[in-house]
Order: C-alpha cells, then sequence, then structure tokens
C-alpha cells in the first residue's frame, strides 16, 4: 500500500533547527558557499544550508551552464539558447531530454528538502504536498507495459505480470540481492551480463525487458549498481509490470520541482549566476599534499568568453556538481537530425582537473570515457490536436499518465510515455505532447532503414508510427497517417550520450565520497559521489548527497540525517517479492 499524506507534509518531515549543534566550523564570520552547477543536487544543498544551517541566501552563489540540470522540460525555443545547443530551423514546441520517475517510499530526502519549498501552482501547500497530492488523485496504473508483434504481452505465458524467471535465473539474482555490502567489491568492473553468463535466458525474461527500459540499465551495465537498486527498490518488484509504484509530478519536473526552488532560493537572496562554466580548482599546496583545500575557481562566460577567478575565502565551502548525465547533449528539430556533440562532459572535466591534484577521487573515465556503455536517444512530440494522442490510447488501451509502453521486439529498443496533459504550463488546450526514447540509437530502425541517432524528429515519429500501426487491427492510425502527421507542431531528437553514465561499470573507488578524506571545503554532489546503500539515476541521490555534505561542513551529527527504509529486511516485501519471482 502507498503511503498516503494526511494534510500538510511538514507533519512527517518537520523542519530542523541544528542551530545548537553546529560546530564553529560553521560560526566563522566569513562563510559563504559556492556550488559549481544549478542542479537538483545544489539546489537542496543550498535549502539545507538554509533550513537547518541557518545561513543567509546572500552567502551562496550558484553557478551554473543552465537552469535545468537533468530534471528538464520547457519550450524548445528556450532550450536551443543555452549552453552547448545550436539554433532550430524549426523551434515550436516543447522538449524533455530525459524522465525521471518519483517514488514515494523510497525518495525521504527529495520528500523532506520540499516540504521546505513553496508550491508555485497551490499557495500555502509545499512542492512535496503538491506533487503527492496529485499522484494520489491520479494514481498511475500501466495496463500496456510491454509489447510485441503479438500485441500487448498480457495473456498466456506472455503475460508481462509472469517475470519468466527459471531456476538459474533466481539462483543468481537472489545471490546477487543478498550480497553484503562489504562484499561490493567481489563486483568490480563486472557487467550485468557477466554476472547472468550461465543464464542468458534472464536477458529474454519479462523482468529483464521491463527492468532495462524502467532504469535505463543495458546489459553492459554494472552488476554493483544492479545490487544496489535490488536492495533499495524491493518493495517495487511486485509491482514493477503496472508501475503504480510511480509518483508523477502535476507537470514536467522542471516546472514543478526546479523552478519552485530556483524561486524559494533567490527570494532566501541566493545568487544564480547562469552561463558560467569553472574551468580549474585552484587548491592550496600543503607540504604533504593531503590536504584538500580550494582556494580559488577559474571561470569562463560561455556567452562572452570573458575568464576570471573567484577568490575562495577560509572558512568558504564548494559544492561540485562532479558529472551531469544531461552534459555534451544535443538536439535537432522536426526536419533537422542530431549534430553529436563529442566534446568531453564539462562537469566531468573539472572533476577530471581535481583527481590531477589528489589520488582518492575517483576515476571519471570510468563513467565519462565509454559513451557505447551510457548513450541513448530521445525525442518529444508536440501536436496541435489530440487526435495522436487519442489513438496511442486506444492502441495501448490506456489512459494519458499511465503508459511506459516498450516495443520489445523494435531493433532500437523503443518505448513512448504520454503523460497526463498537460504536461508543461504553456501548453495550449489543443496541444498534445508526448516523450519517446531509445537504448540503442547506433541500430537501425525497423521502418525507417537508419540509424536511429541518424534520424530526423519527423523520422523518430514515423518509426513510432509503424510500431503503433502494426499493433492496429482495424487499421485506422494508418488510415490517418496524413492527418496525424499535419498535425504535428514539431518532434525534438535529443542525443544523451552520457544518459546511463551513473551505471556504467565500476570498481570501489571509482566515485569519490562526497566530502573526501582530508578535504576543509570541497564537496562533491551528484549521482557520481559515494554514498553507502542508496541507489544513483534518482533526485534521492543526489538530494542525500547535498544533506550529507552540508552536515558534514557545520558539524551536524549523522544521526541527525533524513532516517531511510530499508525494506530489503521487511519480512512481508521479501514475501511478496519471493512469490513474484516464482510467478
Amino acid at each position: 500500500m502507498r503511503l498516503r499524506a494526511k494534510g500538510s507534509m511538514l507533519g512527517r518531515y518537520p523542519y530542523r533547527d541544528s542551530s545548537k549543534e553546529r560546530k564553529t566550523m560553521s560560526s566563522k564570520l566569513s562563510h559563504k558557499a559556492y556550488m559549481i552547477g544549478a542542479g537538483i543536487g545544489n539546489l537542496s544543498a543550498a535549502v539545507y544550508l538554509i533550513r537547518d544551517g541557518k545561513w543567509s541566501g546572500e552567502d551562496i552563489t550558484i553557478m551554473g551552464l543552465d537552469m535545468h540540470g537533468a530534471n528538464d522540460g520547457e519550450s524548445a525555443a528556450t532550450f536551443q539558447h543555452q549552453y552547448g545547443h545550436r539554433e532550430l530551423g524549426n523551434d515550436a514546441g516543447f522538449i524533455n531530454r530525459g524522465g525521471r520517475m518519483l517514488n514515494e517510499e523510497t525518495y525521504e530526502n527529495l520528500w523532506d528538502v520540499l516540504s521546505a519549498v513553496p508550491s508555485l501552482d497551490n499557495p500555502g501547500k509545499s512542492v512535496t504536498d503538491d506533487i503527492l497530492d496529485f499522484d494520489h488523485a491520479h494514481p498511475t496504473h500501466d495496463v500496456a507495459r510491454l509489447i510485441d508483434r503479438d500485441g500487448i504481452r498480457n495473456k498466456g505465458e506472455n503475460d508481462y505480470k509472469h517475470m519468466q524467471f527459471d531456476n538459474k535465473d533466481r539462483y543468481l539474482l537472489t545471490k546477487l540481492m543478498t550480497m553484503p555490502e562489504s562484499d561490493e567489491a567481489k563486483l568490480d568492473d563486472i557487467s550485468i551480463e557477466q554476472w547472468f553468463e550461465d543464464t542468458p535466458h534472464f536477458f529474454t525474461t519479462n523482468f529483464w525487458y521491463m527492468w532495462e527500459t524502467t532504469f535505463a540499465f543495458k546489459r553492459v551495465s554494472s552488476a554493483m549498481e544492479l545490487r544496489r537498486y535490488m536492495n533499495r527498490m524491493i518493495l517495487e518488484f511486485s509491482r514493477i509490470q503496472t508501475l503504480a509504484g510511480v509518483t508523477r509530478s502535476p507537470y514536467n519536473q522542471y516546472e514543478s520541482i526546479i523552478l519552485p526552488m530556483r524561486t524559494f532560493l533567490e527570494g532566501k537572496g541566493v545568487k544564480f549566476v547562469n552561463e558560467l562554466k569553472i574551468t580549474e580548482f585552484v587548491f592550496k599546496d600543503t607540504p604533504l599534499r593531503d590536504e584538500i583545500t580550494v582556494t580559488g575557481l577559474d571561470y569562463e562566460n560561455v556567452r562572452t568568453g570573458e575568464k576570471g577567478r573567484i577568490d575562495v575565502a577560509e572558512g568558504d565551502f564548494v559544492f561540485d556538481t562532479n558529472g551531469s548525465i544531461t552534459d555534451s547533449s544535443s538536439i535537432g528539430d522536426l526536419d533537422t537530425p542530431i549534430v553529436e556533440d563529442m566534446r568531453y562532459a564539462p562537469s566531468a572535466l573539472l572533476w577530471k582537473q581535481a583527481t590531477e591534484h589528489f589520488y582518492d577521487l575517483g576515476n571519471p573515465d570510468k563513467f565519462f570515457g565509454d559513451r557505447e556503455q551510457s548513450e541513448w536517444t530521445s525525442f518529444t512530440v508536440t501536436t496541435s490536436s489530440h487526435e495522436l494522442i487519442n489513438e496511442i490510447s486506444r492502441i495501448t488501451k490506456q489512459l494519458p499518465g499511465n503508459a511506459l509502453n516498450t516495443f520489445v521486439d523494435s531493433n532500437v529498443l523503443l518505448s513512448i510515455v504520454v503523460h497526463h496533459q498537460p504536461h508543461y504550463h504553456a501548453q495550449k488546450e489543443n496541444e498534445g505532447v508526448f516523450w519517446g526514447y531509445c537504448l540503442f540509437p547506433r541500430k537501425n530502425g525497423d521502418y525507417v532503414k537508419k540509424p536511429f541517432i541518424e534520424m530526423t524528429g519527423r523520422e523518430m515519429l514515423e518509426e513510432t508510427l509503424g510500431h503503433l500501426e502494426a499493433l492496429d487491427e482495424n487499421g485506422a492510425l494508418a488510415a490517418r497517417r496524413q492527418e496525424i502527421m499535419d498535425s504535428v507542431v514539431n518532434s525534438i531528437p535529443s542525443h544523451m550520450p552520457y544518459a546511463s553514465a551513473l551505471f556504467n561499470r565500476r570498481a570501489v573507488g571509482d566515485r569519490p565520497l562526497v566530502v573526501p578524506k582530508h578535504s576543509k571545503n570541497l564537496a562533491f554532489i551528484s549521482q557520481f559521489a559515494e554514498l553507502p546503500f542508496d541507489m544513483v539515476f534518482t533526485e534521492q541521490y543526489s538530494v542525500r548527497c547535498a544533506q550529507v555534505a552540508v552536515y558534514k561542513f557545520l558539524g551536524i551529527p549523522e544521526d541527525k540525517l533524513t532516517k531511510m527504509h530499508h525494506y530489503e529486511k521487511d519480512p512481508k516485501v521479501l514475501a511478496k517479492a519471493a512469490v513474484t519471482m516464482f510467478r
């Protein structure tokens, strides 16, 4: 059963007054925070400094290349002017580069920090209230999760409620799940494919099709991270086929989460500097070079080319986003394919520069040096009528807001998501928007015979329509193909070379600690920093990093951190998982 909010969420996630517990470190005359990257991690760190550290927002500066972080969703016209994106021939419509699924029961830190942020849409409510109230009123129930050449997999032995494991699959999956955290190093650089090499059958199961397309794992991804996911998300194992555990925000996550956080922080005096790239850390030179102290930040304004240095004084803190999955992304439009951005991720480049000074700050190349492991391509379709969305609903037998449909036989492993409409505040009443993605963009499409990454937005939509038409027994969609295409305002392709980089094969030590050993003022806040137990590719992970870093610097005891659930130790949850494994 999902948690149900009763009244204000502030009761469940109360404000903390930790001022009495802070050490002298946070009470020096000079203290400022410089935050590199404007994603949810650093926004959360700013909230924690203000709420729990009693800082003035005027002492916090957040520097970013764009305003979205990875939780994006806005007009195409806005995106084309941001760092790394070219001018579009057609800038109408909307774009989501990627999609995130929230979870009420396991995103403890997210709901905690958003409980301090007022909703922009519903005065008197927090953002936590806003999202959970919307989700409770619009619960997700997917009835067409997997689709093959014979239609929706909801009949007989192929019904996707069956995981389709054999005994060897079950044995190896259970062995992975029950491996103690202390033995995690045994999975150093081991891929999921290597872990299940004795049972390739595993990769033909309904479970694997749902898992890889829900979370964007690949066979070459890290078995270490799969182990973490299976423990952290064990509550969802018994309902993965309907996505009943997915918590949806009222609008796209930029407008429902990021924008309210920015607005709240701006109201507190936090300074935002956009289009600023930090190019190098300046470190204090100590005799043994085992103390990490940032004394300056070299920067470049990516719009004007201006360069300079920010001096970091004693008592100041630096919070770095040491990797972003939307770095080096590139976009096209309806009739223009993307031009791949081959630059090394700028956020990881700064991290890499830090590793040249200190030996224990991880290995960024593990995550940003092999695009084959991490890349995928998405597209966002905007239409001037609801006809296409209505056709998708008719064929998949479900309403917008419930759907993540994967075409398991598609060569590129194509999935589409039709959000609750409207998905954008600026979306007109007559407009429809949906999003799609493929995990293997170098492969040819089934209906458009070229690599998916080389397709225009129109061709990506035509590839999608081909799969939908193959399911449509009465041929109504095919008969309306021209009418449907005439309603298309835009279809925006987006290629993300590092979209799944956080799942890349890794070893213990490849990710730096949130606050590295011997660090006096530098913290890493991203999904490429190391936390015990928790899982990446979630807002929860970045927010948790933020709280850990702020509390460490301010001297707030670890036992004051937001409490996390351990459903992997709950007998009832484990019993349900066992039943599902044999279903």
